[in-house]
């Protein structure tokens, strides 16, 4: 099989990789706008050609789109107007609701496949392409029955071969739990480093005195904009909920702190002990 990745950096890349490695591709084609990250993706062997996507659309089996929504949407409805039977289009962009209202109706309807994931680092770039990123992670499949079915076939394979589970769900679904469990994270990240960048004047201090607990937590807000920005723009609505509820427990601890009802204090963060059960 040729598969071609449109976006050569994290996602994109480490699929690239380990697509190879399983010998799930024969040959991976690299299509990026950015001119430096295509060379670099080619110097680093993550891509074996650099082509343009008219030379990809003619000689791919699968074609995988790993570049920001806000970009996504604005390419695939010209890569599905050009698929060829039997090519399969891929995405695994963090959002779907939006891209899957986008393709609905469209006559090549069958031949696309909304993925997503569930993995990544803070980096970005053909440089933070890694091995065995997606081992043992979540891939989410959304709305597959409006794929057809040799092409859903062939992700589902292709997501066995690289040791992931598989979740299915429609978009909407999709679009509501990853607000829950990987926007707010971000936004949470971002909310902390401006923090602390705004009340920390001596960025030694920070360095010196920055424990495991707070480089975790504030590990996310290294993330590129290009990328999020996008994403809280098309998953807006759920974004806002949970942010809303978000603000409501910090506003409550801080409640807590100011009366100095330390007993409730305790009992809140028992409470929030229970995610050891869920994320053991």
């Amino acid at each position: 099989m040729i598969a071609t990745i449109i976006g050569t950096g994290l996602i994109g890349g480490s699929l690239a990789i380990t697509l190879k490695e399983k010998s799930v591709a024969e040959k991976i084609l690299g299509v990026d706008l950015d001119a430096a990250h295509l060379q670099r993706a080619l110097d680093l062997h993550i891509i074996d050609e650099a082509v343009s996507l008219d030379q990809a659309m003619e000689r791919s089996d699968l074609i995988i789109i790993a570049i920001p929504v806000d970009a996504l949407l604005k390419t695939l409805p010209a890569i599905m107007d050009k698929v060829k039977p039997g090519q399969v289009i891929m995405d695994v962009g963090s959002t779907k609701e939006k891209i899957l209202q986008l393709v609905a109706g469209h006559p090549n309807r069958g031949r696309f496949v909304a993925a997503h994931p569930m993995a990544g680092t803070e980096y970005s770039g053909p440089d933070a392409a890694v091995r065995n990123l997606f081992t043992n992670k979540t891939m989410v499949l959304c709305d597959v029955k409006n794929s057809d079915e040799d092409a859903l076939e062939m992700v589902e394979n292709m997501v066995d071969s690289l040791q992931m589970k598989t979740v299915y769900m429609n978009g909407q679904e999709h679009d509501l739990h990853t607000a829950y469990v990987s926007h707010i994270s971000h936004i949470t990240s971002f909310a902390l480093a401006l923090t602390v960048l705004k009340k920390e004047k001596e960025s030694g201090r920070i360095f010196e005195l920055a424990s495991g607990g707070f480089e975790s937590t504030v590990r996310l807000a290294k993330s590129s904009p290009d990328m999020w920005v996008p994403i809280f723009k098309h998953n807006r609505n759920n974004v806002l909920d949970v942010l809303e509820e978000h603000i409501s427990q910090l506003q409550q601890m801080k409640t807590l702190l100011e009366e100095e009802d330390y007993d409730t204090f305790y009992k809140l963060i028992q409470k929030s002990n229970k995610i050891r059960k869920i994320l053991k």
